[in-house]
């Protein structure tokens, strides 16, 4: 049995047409106009567009953090509601085990049968291990060719120095995979944590204060210069501010193989929500932090002119009783992160593209054609073309409604978005073909989603920096 959706007006990152979508199985079949097969069930997504399913390059499901755990791969189906058909989560790696192992661990007992997404994998170093570097063509093998290293969190595992990270990149560079780095400078972070505890300042919105955007500034530009050194592409995650953005954007124009995301917090969000009262400013606590919102309007442009390439939801399920409110008297022990993967879609079209920020054509870009592309997807996904897989997402452009964590999956107690206006919402999404979304509502079920083995950077994501600049 075919299915036929028919005349919606499909949304691709270079062009938007009235058109119909033949699907056969799981993957797209035809894209064309006046398409019709007797077999088929015929939808009608006429005054609806229609997006590739977007994949979130960037979350955290089932991760530790500081004595609290994120909610797991049973709450996939947020993703899936908000138009988000294929996640990618990072691997945390424990101690004494090689990235493989865990990456295999993570799989086996995390995802594997529960995600209701198709999902992928980082790799992340916690444990640099003199053998370390061997390991990549290992998970070049397994479909795992991106890793990521955190330059801040000194003294914890999550840390890497400027030696690890270098080499990192010179090894990585060998076996065409794409180093992701979190770039604060984890010197000036211990610093100031230390000094305001001692100095009795322990309210939320003294995490900003020792994150400035100085130490995310200065770490962006030694990334982007260790890339350069090391004759390598790199990727830097959660850009927040509009000096750290232009930092990825001007190493590029130097011809440095520079790539940059940034999440929606970051786009929708100011420093001044730290500060709500009865501790909730613990809620909008995550690293890098909430900036001023000055920095907003650069990052829309910075989407909109592909100075920045996608957007990710760094997201982290974490509920504010029992979790979050941990960090009571002590900021620097608030679980950092909160979720959004359900909202990424909704943000994107309500605040970037109804207001002019960001246009239909971009907004599909950074959510789901250059992940697809960077990220090593672009042979199955990102894209309205025929032979990809039918992640489909139909949306309703006409409906009003407000976010709200009453009707959101993300298996939380809150949302950091909690009665933001919302315009235009998922109705359908087809996840290889098969109906997972129906009237907002999600209708699939827990492990649909499929482990997708991915290629490498050199593979997927060819040219020189300056071509990919200007594709």
């Amino acid at each position: 049995m075919a299915l036929l959706i028919k005349g919606g007006t499909i949304v691709t990152s270079s062009e938007e047409f009235r058109g119909d979508i033949l699907v056969r199985g799981e993957k797209i079949a035809a894209v064309g106009s006046g398409l019709d097969w007797k077999e088929e069930q015929t939808i009608d997504a006429a005054g609806k567009y229609v997006f590739p399913g977007g994949i979130d390059g960037h979350t955290h499901f089932g991760l530790s953090i500081r004595g609290a755990r994120t909610a797991s791969f049973d709450t996939t189906p947020a993703a899936v509601s908000g138009g988000t058909t294929t996640i990618i989560d990072f691997v945390p790696q424990p101690k004494g085990m090689s990235l493989l192992d865990a990456s295999i661990k993570h799989r086996s007992e995390m995802v594997e049968g529960v995600s209701a997404a198709d999902f992928g994998l980082h790799a992340m170093v916690m444990d640099a291990q003199p053998g370390i570097y061997d390991e990549l063509p290992a998970l070049v093998e397994a479909g795992i060719p991106t890793i990521k290293l955190l330059m801040a969190y000194k003294g914890t595992p999550f840390y890497s120095d400027d030696a690890t990270i270098f080499k990192m990149l010179e090894a990585t560079k060998k076996v065409g995979m794409l180093t992701m780095l979190h770039a604060e400078n984890g010197d000036i972070i211990d610093v100031l944590e230390k000094r305001l505890i001692s100095e009795g300042n322990t309210d939320p919105k003294y995490h900003a204060e020792s994150r400035p955007p100085a130490a995310e500034i200065e770490a962006t530009f030694r990334a982007v210069m260790l890339a350069q050194a090391a004759d390598a592409p790199v990727f830097v995650v959660h850009v927040s501010c509009a000096d750290a953005m232009a930092a990825v954007r001007d190493a590029r124009g130097r011809g440095i193989a520079a790539f940059g995301e940034t999440c929606p917090p970051y786009l929708t969000l100011d420093v001044g929500y730290l500060t709500k009262s009865h501790f909730e400013g613990a809620k909008y606590v995550c690293s890098p932090p909430l900036r001023e919102k000055q920095n907003q309007q650069p990052l829309w442009q910075a989407l909109q002119n592909g100075w920045l390439q996608t957007v990710g939801t760094d997201h982290c399920g974490l509920n504010f009783k029992g979790q979050k409110d941990m960090g009571r008297g002590d900021f620097t022990k608030i679980p950092s992160g909160f979720p959004g993967v359900e909202n990424r879609l909704a943000l994107l079209y309500s605040y970037g593209v109804r207001t002019g920020k960001l246009s239909l054509q971009r907004m599909v870009d950074v959510f789901a054609t250059v992940p697809a592309k960077l990220f090593g997807l672009y042979r199955r996904k990102g894209s309205v073309t025929v032979g990809k897989d039918a992640g489909l997402v139909i949306s309703d452009p006409d409906y009003r409604g407000k976010i709200s964590a009453k009707t959101s999956l993300h298996g939380v107690d809150y949302n950091a978005y909690e009665n933001f206006d919302q315009i235009g919402r998922v109705d359908k999404v087809f996840l290889r073909g098969k109906l997972s979304v129906h009237g907002g509502k999600f209708t699939g079920c827990l492990g649909q989603g499929r482990y997708m083995e991915r290629e490498t950077y050199t593979t997927a994501y060819t040219g020189g920096a300056k071509k990919r600049l200007h594709r």
